[in-house]
């Protein structure tokens, strides 16, 4: 008996859901767009072709050299040789370019002498990553003359000899799990974690909002229909997993292959990963949405938060550098676990072992959603199902109607009365102008 009224009211729910475009919005219409706008926001990975300036006070052959080779990487692209500083920082300031290469008079001549010799890099600050482009730019290149010149230096020695003398020890630098040291690989798969609790949230918050408005006119009862509290959280869930079990799917598989993203997730671990993730946002969003007391307020409680939420989540900023507080904070929240194993499933290929803590993390979590969920609603049941419940709601419902027909009585009286002086007027005035 109880499967079946749990069947039922995952059908209603569903209905409710199909029925009401503001949740179509959030469980399709979001999850389905949002990920591809940040993931193609985030397509390039790095910042490329940094637009620079340069004021080259020593114009030696060292000099245009250096400038040459920082011309020619990847990351820098000359705009401009000034003639003073003055006139670089005017293009910095407009905006022509974000970065600016000074070198001194006395360069040339610093190396000449045997002493260590300084280039002067400035960077508009207002982006980081046209800083990290500059600054690895030109590391690249001051690295490889500082080689040239030490072989230089080594006369009498074979080139095998120098090899050894310049690099002892031999270096690669491999980005793991992040080919292109870029930004898309990490950060894509948090937002589509978090898209994912916050449509969920919102959009069950709007279905609690509008069971709120019909609840306070009278027109839905709990307990009228089904008794047991816990067969419609059930069925409701079973409602909400079976439209983000698509919904998951699409965003947290096809659109990372379609910007070609890392993707090392093997199908079991990823399904045992995300089913608790999505039970624990199913029974938090519900949890949560009790408190929601009409359609709307649930924007001003929760679309704040998601930039909060990926700074708790450690994923952009050092969990380690956070207060205690923050820390203990973003335990509550589906989406701290989601990210962190849900990244290191994706991106680095670990297994259910691997991501154990943030797996139990989530099944506690919707334990805990499902009891808080659980007492919340029977408490609302018991209001709903008191001796005379039934009777209270019609007497406000019935009182209401009272109160606007007397409304309306009233406008319409007062209506009256305006038009009866009205007439008053006009055949006083009629009177004084007969005699």
């Amino acid at each position: 008996m109880w499967v079946k009224d749990m069947l039922d009211v995952s059908g209603k729910e569903l209905r409710a859901c199909l029925q009401d475009v503001g949740v179509m919005v959030f469980f399709i219409i979001v999850p389905l767009l949002y990920p591809l706008l940040y993931a193609y926001l985030y397509s390039r990975e790095v910042v490329h072709e940094v637009p620079v300036v340069v004021v080259d006070e020593c114009r030696s052959a060292t000099s245009r050299e250096f400038l040459r080779k920082s011309d020619a990487t990847a990351d820098l692209k000359i705009i401009s040789y000034c003639a003073d500083m003055e006139e670089a920082r005017n293009l910095m300031h407009r905006h022509k370019a974000y970065g600016l290469i000074h070198i001194p008079a006395e360069f040339e001549k610093t190396l000449a002498s045997g002493h260590q010799a300084t280039i002067n890099l400035y960077c508009d600050m207002s982006g980081l990553l046209y800083y990290k482009a500059m600054l690895s730019g030109c590391t690249i290149v001051s690295l490889d003359m500082n080689r040239d010149i030490q072989m230089q230096r080594l006369s009498g020695m074979s080139d095998w000899e120098k090899d050894v003398m310049t690099m002892p020890i031999e270096n690669e630098y491999v980005t793991m799990f992040n080919p292109a040291n870029g930004f898309q690989a990490f950060l894509i798969p948090a937002i589509l974690i978090l898209l994912l609790q916050q449509t969920l949230v919102l959009g069950v918050a709007m279905l609690a909002g509008t069971e709120a408005e019909r609840r306070r006119a009278g027109t839905l009862i709990l307990g009228h229909e089904y008794d047991n509290p816990i067969t419609v959280l059930g069925g409701k869930a079973m409602a909400y997993l079976l439209v983000y079990g698509f919904t998951a799917t699409y965003v947290l598989c096809f659109v990372p292959w379609l910007f070609g993203m890392p993707q090392l997730w093997q199908l079991p671990t990823l399904v045992a990963f995300v089913i608790p993730f999505l039970l624990s946002s199913i029974f938090f969003a519900m949890c949560i949405s009790f408190f929601v007391r009409d359609r709307e307020s649930c924007f001003l409680l929760f679309v704040f938060v998601s930039v909060p939420l990926i700074f708790m989540s450690g994923i952009s900023w050092p969990s380690s550098n956070m207060p205690a507080f923050w820390k203990v904070l973003a335990q509550i929240f589906p989406s701290t676990h989601g990210i962190n194993g849900f990244a290191r499933i994706n991106t680095s290929g670990a297994l259910l072992q691997d991501v154990r803590i943030e797996s139990l993390s989530l099944w506690v979590l919707t334990g805990i959603y499902f009891m808080l969920s659980l007492f919340i609603y029977e408490r609302m049941y018991r209001s709903d199902k008191m001796p005379g419940a039934e009777f209270v709601i019609a007497m406000r419902t019935r009182a209401r109607r009272k109160i606007r027909v007397a409304a309306r009585a009233g406008q319409e009286l007062i209506e009256t009365t305006q038009r009866i002086q009205k007439v008053r007027r006009y055949r006083k005035e009629k009177g004084k102008n007969g005699n």
